[in-house]
């Protein structure tokens, strides 16, 4: 074999590593997403239950009920965008925050069985998201490393694959929380 011929059939073959890798690495993501995105749907099964739970006792709070169903609701749709979703996720943590922080204040929902069920269902679910999310930040970011490194790069290019968002968290949730106010509620 001739030396030229050895040099073509080598960088087909680095060619079609890079190109492997590059699909691999978008699929990667593609996947946790969708482990994300079933987490995602867990929390939005909760949420009635939680809901129909808590309504009749929370008649200050029935904005943050209303927002819930709201949100669920719009998750719910088909065909939303995954940043959509990222979105959607960061507003429905704070409101499911809210609302635990809400049940603080009645002990009779303290006390309710199945509120106390819910609560540890959604704690739960809550830990599993984290865990994915980190997973889907994980991948995300391997695979835009790759897109911006060389010599994938060039190959990411030609394919026009675009860089992935990781799941950030709320600017609202990055302060530091006033625990002199918890105590005082």
């Amino acid at each position: 074999m001739s030396t030229p011929l050895i040099i073509i059939i080598v960088l087909v073959i680095i060619i079609i590593l890079m190109y492997n890798s590059l699909v691999a690495k978008k699929n990667q993501v593609d996947n946790i997403f969708a482990s994300v995105d079933t987490q995602l749907k867990k929390r939005y099964d909760l949420i009635p239950n939680l809901v129909a739970s808590v309504s009749k006792y929370m008649e200050h709070e029935k904005s943050i009920l209303n927002e819930v169903t709201k949100l669920r609701a719009e998750a719910n749709k088909p065909n939303i965008s995954n940043e959509h979703k990222m979105a959607l996720d960061s507003k429905m943590s704070a409101a499911l925050g809210s609302i635990m922080v809400a049940v603080e204040n009645y002990p009779e929902l303290k006390a309710n069985e199945n509120v106390l069920h819910l609560q540890h269902s959604l704690n739960e679910v809550e830990a599993q998201i984290a865990a994915a999310r980190r997973a889907y930040n994980q991948a995300v970011t391997d695979y835009n490393n790759a897109l911006e490194q060389i010599p994938t790069n060039i190959l990411a290019n030609i394919m026009h694959y675009q860089p992935k968002k990781v799941f950030e968290i709320d600017e609202s949730e990055r302060k530091n929380v006033n625990v002199k106010e918890l105590f005082n509620t």
